[in-house]
């Protein structure tokens, strides 16, 4: 999504869950290192967040927590998944879609993710496509690929899982942090 300016923004809490993780899992004086690092501000945004920020501490993420990085945003992940769940997908979509069996709420929630993919995938194009049993995710050119895309895997994982049914997997097919022109993920109902 571009502002007004011509600015790619994508949603804020990329940066907001990332930060909480680091909070808790490595204290504030170590978050505050990681988003000074970075150059980002750890001021809360009241809206859409330029890209190029979250771009910024997920390399510095990478480059400074060698070792964990990828948990810590599968937790980042997680969290942005379940804000979103919380405040962004009224209650009586999210109950009807716990109802439905699998084959059904899937290609509706990837509908609905379709429409706010701003989110998600910021300037990257968003889009999906249906295969026997598969519901295909592709974010091409995603702004904030990292390897492994942990953070994109985690949100749709907790998504697709709570409201489309447990036994749904995210397979993390294609990177465009590894090379390729599209991050994909598979759903597999």
């Amino acid at each position: 999504m571009l502002d007004d300016a011509g600015v790619a923004r994508i949603g804020p809490n990329a940066l907001i869950q990332t930060d909480l993780v680091l909070i808790e899992r490595l204290g504030e004086v170590e978050a505050a290192r990681i988003f000074a690092t970075a150059g980002v501000s750890r001021d809360v945004p009241d809206g859409m967040v330029p890209e190029t920020d979250v771009r910024q501490l997920f390399d510095a993420l990478m480059s400074e927590r060698p070792d964990d990085w990828q948990v810590l945003l599968t937790d980042a992940g997680t969290r942005t998944a379940d804000y979103v769940m919380a405040h962004r997908i009224p209650r009586f979509a999210r109950t009807t879609l716990r109802l439905l069996p699998s084959r059904l709420a899937a290609p509706l929630l990837a509908r609905a993710i379709t429409r706010h993919a701003w989110t998600f995938a910021g300037s990257g194009a968003f889009g999906v496509t249906r295969h026997a049993g598969t519901l295909r995710l592709t974010i091409t050119h995603n702004p904030i690929a990292t390897p492994g895309c942990p953070w994109h895997k985690a949100v749709f994982a907790r998504l697709f899982r709570t409201l489309a049914g447990p036994r749904i997997r995210v397979e993390h097919e294609t990177c465009c942090a590894e090379g390729a022109a599209a991050s994909t993920f598979d759903i597999v109902l």
